[in-house]
């Protein structure tokens, strides 16, 4: 799957996601102010026209959903409150596609303005049209907010091809690659399809017999105004990512070895030091913090995925020797990598 460079700090996202969760809280008794604690959001900003929020905010609404509420089934709950009306021109781009070729392409392509801080892909297996998600947020199945994502998602997509097909629309299978939680019979009862946990991938698959049909309001040049705005918008939030993506995205491309300092990025990006500093200090990070935060996002899917040892783990990363490598990987888990591994 191609990982998009994520920010967590750039405004780019509508708030929907956010007001959703928060609307599903207040009905439970829960003041809105606990909901939006330390996200730097308040009630009113979220009403303002043009409102948008960071996934970094998004992350701390869903983290205090979770430690307020005693509902497990939270982040169901609250997705399944999105309609269309909630993404906005993707939405609209979506209910006017003349195809499901083109409507599957529009989803995948411009997913970015709807779904914050997943990536997403689109293959066939066998009858079977599937949906991967990946957690970019997150990338540990065992943290509650992973899974959170991932319900929230799932919820807000079935509640998305309901308005895009008809309410009978079911999937055919959903599988996750978190353990099974204690609610897993609302899995059942929401999605009506067979629900598999523990599994390498996440994935939503399509029915057979709904995959060649387009939406229920195809409309080829309402399509393409839509499509062209949802091309605008998606170049839009990548200006608005700034410097601290080109970072992390230049990281990621160039692991392990080219980049061990600040100076070294620097030139990487043609600019001198001091102005890189200040430039990630004004989106609220540091070289430092992205450079940590890569290397966890690296580690933890090298140790999922792969059956390198932590000494090639650690040589990837760039660190001087495996023992480095799990002391930063405890700090950042509360485990050693082999703790990880097994667990």
């Amino acid at each position: 799957m191609q990982r998009p460079p994520l920010d967590f700090q750039a405004r780019v996202y509508t708030p929907h996601r956010i007001t959703t969760v928060l609307a599903t809280l207040v009905e439970d008794g829960i003041a809105p102010e606990e909901v939006l604690a330390g996200s730097g959001l308040d009630d009113a900003m979220l009403k303002e026209p043009g409102a948008r929020v960071s996934c970094d905010q998004i992350c701390k609404v869903f983290r205090n959903a979770l430690r307020l509420t005693p509902d497990p089934t939270i982040a169901l709950r609250a997705g399944s409150r999105m309609r269309l009306t909630s993404y906005g021109v993707y939405g609209y781009a979506l209910l006017s596609s003349p195809s499901a070729e083109e409507a599957i392409d529009l989803a995948v392509r411009y997913h970015r303005m709807a779904v914050p801080g997943l990536g997403l892909s689109f293959n066939r297996e066998g009858s079977h049209a599937v949906f991967q998600y990946e957690v970019l947020a997150t990338p540990d199945p065992t943290d509650p907010l992973y899974r959170f994502m991932l319900e929230f998602t799932f919820a807000a997509h079935q509640a998305l091809a309901h308005d895009l097909y008809d309410s009978n629309y079911r999937f055919s299978a959903v599988r996750a690659a978190y353990p099974s939680p204690a609610h897993a019979s609302a899995y059942r009862v929401l999605f009506h399809c067979p629900v598999q946990f523990d599994q390498p991938v996440n994935e939503l698959k399509l029915d057979p017999a709904r995959v060649g049909l387009p939406p229920r309001l195809p409309d080829p040049s309402t399509h393409q105004a839509a499509r062209e705005m949802c091309q605008q918008v998606v170049a839009g939030m990548t200006q608005s990512n700034g410097i601290a993506s080109m970072v992390r995205q230049a990281l990621i491309e160039h692991m392990p070895w080219r980049f061990a300092n600040l100076e070294a990025m620097a030139r990487e990006l043609s600019m001198e030091p001091r102005t890189l500093r200040r430039r990630l200090e004004a989106q609220d990070t540091s070289y430092r913090q992205i450079l940590a935060e890569v290397r966890r996002v690296l580690a933890i899917e090298y140790l999922r995925k792969t059956r390198m040892t932590n000494e090639e783990i650690a040589s990837r990363l760039g660190y001087s020797d495996a023992a480095n490598f799990r002391h930063a990987f405890v700090r950042w888990t509360g485990k050693s990598p082999q703790e990880y591994r097994l667990a």
